[in-house]
């Protein structure tokens, strides 16, 4: 069953986070994800504010997504955000069975 990566993300150092983001999308790619939404306008209508930039990636699996988000190149990548470089939250998200 599909699932989804749901990230809100700040950006503190632009140079230092563009380190992770030129890495991910190959990464993301390798594990099947695909990038549906990344970084355009946006609205925040409930909740803090906090957060300018939001991405939306699809992976074929639950399983796949967090496969991605644990493997040794995806942390090596994401290195580049932490310690003050970005604030990211990220959620995995299984599509589940829509109700009519």
């Amino acid at each position: 069953m599909t699932a989804f990566w749901l990230a809100r993300s700040k950006i503190n150092d632009p140079v230092a986070y563009k380190r992770y983001t030129d890495r991910v999308p190959e990464i993301i790619a390798s594990h099947g994800g695909k990038i549906r939404a990344r970084g355009g306008d946006f609205q925040i209508l409930e909740g803090p504010k906090k957060f300018e930039r939001f991405v939306v990636i699809e992976f074929p699996s639950l399983k796949a997504a967090e496969a991605c988000w644990a493997s040794d190149e995806y942390q090596e990548a994401a290195s580049n955000r932490k310690y003050g470089a970005g604030e990211v939250e990220l959620v995995i998200l299984e599509a589940g069975e829509f109700t009519k």
